[in-house]
């Protein structure tokens, strides 16, 4: 077994502390990549808090993850020592089922493994992730990454630009089309650059009027305070596209009187309340109200190569492992621009 160390929920009412834990040797296909910086996701608070279901402790969260490559299996192809690698939110399935076998292993018919709190397929164990110094993958879902970005802040689009990014190119998005961007979080501030840069009118609407001008200055092409109502009515029926990024409850229905007809909204937060939905909204302009979870490892390396074509990166935070519990603090008080990245040096 490989010796690792990181950071870990030891219960859900624990802080994160050191933690030292171990990888599984390397089998044929496996990859060993020394993680140098790892995204903090929300979703890593609600697992850790066990605020979506009971988790696996001691957990080790993290999967927005990126690195060099330590060794690798006989079999491996794509991968060299000392090349970059990523790894997302997913590190196996069973790439048997309808949806693996169309590049779809996020809705593996058998259920993916979770980068961690996850149990491993053959029953040798439990994942652990990114807040670590290293990480042993089969290569299948491992990611090429490139030299040219910023690698601290190409982390992020491992979960929050490929979340973004799969809604905006399974529904078509394209130049000239009106899209509409709830929320200007972690998610929502990539999806402004991914839908700016394909040639989209970007519209962000959001509760607060001090992120009008960051919205601006990333790509958006007006804001709207939605908690104006002249303003939101001005809008009716002039979406092509409208992507939802808000975890925290809210009214559905007027975004959705905001489509053209034929319009459609995805939603890609997810609140912990079930929301009202009139059907109205929906039957009056045959609008439709859709759902996507991140992306496959397919399309994820497509977004990274339209990253790293288009020169798009997150706006990120960089910080110690050691400030990782107050960064979570600060997370749930919306105190980051636009996201949390871990040094893994600083382990």
């Amino acid at each position: 077994m490989i010796k690792a160390k990181g950071f870990a929920a030891i219960s859900p009412k624990s802080p994160l502390e050191s933690f030292q834990f171990e990888r599984r040797n390397l089998r044929d296909n496996d990859v060993h990549i020394e993680i140098q910086y790892c995204g903090v996701c929300h979703s890593d608070i609600h697992q850790v808090r066990d605020e979506w279901g009971p988790g696996i402790f001691p957990m080790v969260p993290g999967h927005e993850i990126v690195g060099r490559v330590l060794a690798v299996g006989a079999q491996v192809t794509k991968f060299k020592i000392g090349d970059l690698a990523g790894v997302g939110c997913m590190v196996d399935a069973c790439l048997d089922c309808p949806s693996c076998k169309e590049g779809l292993e996020q809705y593996c018919e058998n259920g993916f493994v979770g980068t961690y709190n996850g149990k491993e397929k053959d029953g040798t164990g439990t994942t652990h992730g990114g807040y670590s110094n290293s990480i042993v993958t089969r290569e299948e879902f491992c990611l090429t990454i490139s030299s040219n970005l910023n690698l601290a802040a190409v982390s992020p689009l491992l979960c929050a630009g490929i979340t973004t990014y799969s809604p905006l190119k399974h529904w078509k998005v394209s130049k000239g089309q009106k899209v509409g961007v709830i929320g200007f979080g972690g998610l929502g501030h990539m999806a402004v650059k991914l839908a700016h840069a394909m040639e989209a009118h970007v519209v962000v609407f959001t509760t607060s009027p001090s992120k009008a001008a960051d919205a601006l200055r990333l790509g958006a092409h007006e804001v709207v305070i939605s908690k104006d109502m002249t303003q939101m009515k001005n809008h009716t029926n002039s979406f092509d596209f409208i992507l939802d990024t808000v975890s925290a409850p809210h009214d559905y229905n007027i975004y959705l009187t905001l489509l053209r007809r034929d319009g459609n909204m995805v939603l890609v937060g997810l609140p912990d309340k079930p929301p009202e939905l009139y059907p109205g909204a929906l039957i009056m302009g045959r609008r439709k109200l859709g759902g996507s979870l991140i992306g496959g490892i397919k399309e994820t390396q497509e977004m990274l190569d339209f990253c790293a074509k288009h020169n798009i990166v997150s706006d990120i935070e960089l910080i110690p492992i050691q400030k990782i519990n107050e960064a979570y603090e600060r997370m749930i008080k919306g105190d980051v621009k636009y996201r949390f990245v871990i040094d893994m040096k600083s382990l």
